[in-house]
């Protein structure tokens, strides 16, 4: 057949543009960061989807436990950036160790301001007897240590140093004297098992013999607001399911320890040590650190307003 240069070059040039568009789109596909590899269906054919966000705020999972390969609650850099110099805060971890071996001292009644209640209880534990006593003292080391990084002046009602208390009326006057910013009284609950979640109590507005909590109801509440949603963030899980309406907030006016303090003061319920999803989240040493953590940041942007 003769040679038609003509044809050979129509048909070069339509190969040649026909390879340059399949190259062409290979480079955009490239640049719009591997669209072919995101695009992929596994082998089952169903399409990928993101994880679903659960109602506490992290990835499907069980509670407390963060999604693979992403840290639950991790702080905003914003939040890990505030700084607390020239802050005084006072952490107040309930009950003590040695209570147990003190009975009659920690018994006697003391003043609330409203009426009179025993200066201290031993607290509860869980059914395996990891008791409140440990768990607060370990939270409260933890949330000292987060606050002290960001340039905070920590004071503690105690710190396993002495065999019993302090009563309740005495912690209340270490976070007066401290003229703290905040105090956090560090707990966890001891209710029927099934009752779930965290809770923070805030003080009532209470003015009777030596109480009047009238100037810190409102901060109270505010620090305690603060807490309460940094906790569900940080930890994974939600409110108590059996008080407070869903809030995680609950109002009481029969504890000396918010009667009696004169600066904004709430108590942290962590959870439910009797019930056994709840302990073991509180057993977790890793658990512990997301809830000091928590804590830490309520009280942190509850200070910067």
């Amino acid at each position: 057949m003769p040679y038609d240069h003509r044809k050979i070059t129509r048909r070069t040039l339509s190969r040649t543009r026909s390879l340059a568009l399949v190259l062409a789109a290979t480079g955009c596909c490239a640049v719009l960061a591997g669209c072919g590899a995101s695009q992929a269906s596994p082998s089952d054919g169903k399409p990928t989807e993101s994880p679903k966000a659960s109602p506490s705020g992290t990835a499907g999972g069980a509670p407390g436990e963060a999604p693979s390969g992403a840290p639950s609650g991790a702080p905003s850099t914003r939040e890990t950036a505030l700084s607390l110099a020239g802050r005084t805060i006072a952490l107040d971890p309930g009950h003590n160790s040695g209570n147990f071996r003190h009975s009659q001292e920690i018994n006697q009644k003391v003043n609330i301001g409203t009426t009179r209640k025993e200066c201290d209880t031993t607290g509860t534990s869980t059914n395996a007897g990891y008791t409140e006593a440990s768990f607060t003292l370990d939270v409260t080391h933890r949330l000292r240590d987060l606050l002290t990084a960001r340039g905070a002046k920590v004071v503690l009602t105690h710190d396993a140093d002495r065999p019993w208390g302090p009563c309740i009326d005495e912690r209340a006057k270490i976070g007066n004297a401290a003229r703290a910013d905040a105090v956090v009284s560090v707990h966890a609950d001891g209710s029927a098992a099934g009752n779930r979640g965290f809770h923070v109590i805030l003080p009532a507005r209470v003015r009777e013999g030596s109480a009047d909590t009238a100037k810190i109801v409102g901060p109270s509440r505010e620090l305690g607001e603060r807490i309460a949603d940094r906790f569900a963030r940080a930890t994974g899980t939600a409110p108590a399911n059996y008080l407070g309406s869903g809030t995680g907030l609950d109002v009481r006016d029969d504890l000396g320890g918010l009667n009696l303090s004169t600066v904004p003061k709430v108590f942290v319920e962590c959870g439910n040590m009797r019930d056994p999803k709840d302990a073991e989240l509180l057993t977790s040493a890793t658990w512990r650190q997301k809830a000091a953590q928590g804590i830490a940041d309520g009280i942190a942007t509850y200070l910067e307003g």
